[in-house]
């Protein structure tokens, strides 16, 4: 189905364009809001058409991402700014079934910094109930013009992290001139 001259396409009941489906393909990283809450950036792999995100205990945080329904993606270029955000349904892939086998083992290749190998992490993965989801188009994409204006930049979150920053250490006494 062709919509807009030729602007929008819909696949095996995906929506996407070809600037979606080129920054996709591209992505190393995307920020994913779910719930009108605000946008997270998270490590993905591309898929075809869509991307693949893991979270969970030991793997990256994304609160409410493997129970919602839908997302807001947001993708940069290759200048590094904001060129596309699109809504993503999100679809979690359950441990064991035909598409997990496929598209896991895939995923936990291209994690950088894994302890273990790529089939220890898929099991590891399978048992700390981490969620492997795919985020689909599925709706007009925001780009050029559409896009805000605004930085959209919030205030950093809280984190056991930070602490209070002390005094510098003096071993002797400082003379002012």
């Amino acid at each position: 189905m062709r919509e807009d001259a030729g602007v929008t396409d819909e696949v095996d009941g995906r929506l996407g364009t070809p600037l979606v489906d080129e920054a996709v393909k591209k992505a190393a990283v995307a920020w994913v809001g779910v719930a009108g809450g605000p946008a997270r950036a998270l490590w993905c792999v591309p898929s075809p058409g869509s991307l693949l995100v893991v979270s969970g205990p030991g793997e990256q945080a994304a609160p409410g991402l493997a129970e919602a329904a839908e997302a807001q993606v947001t993708l940069r270029g290759d200048h590094g700014g904001r060129i596309v955000t699109w809504p993503a349904r999100v679809t979690r892939l359950a441990p064991g079934t035909e598409e997990w086998m496929a598209l896991a083992p895939a995923v936990a290749a291209k994690r950088l910094n894994a302890p273990g190998s790529a089939a220890d992490l898929v099991q590891r993965w399978a048992a700390d109930d981490c969620a492997l989801v795919r985020l689909t188009p599925a709706g007009e994409p925001a780009a050029g013009d559409r896009l805000p204006d605004a930085s959209l930049a919030e205030p950093p979150r809280a984190t056991p992290a930070v602490r209070a920053t002390r005094r510098p250490f003096r071993l002797h006494r400082v003379r002012r001139r």
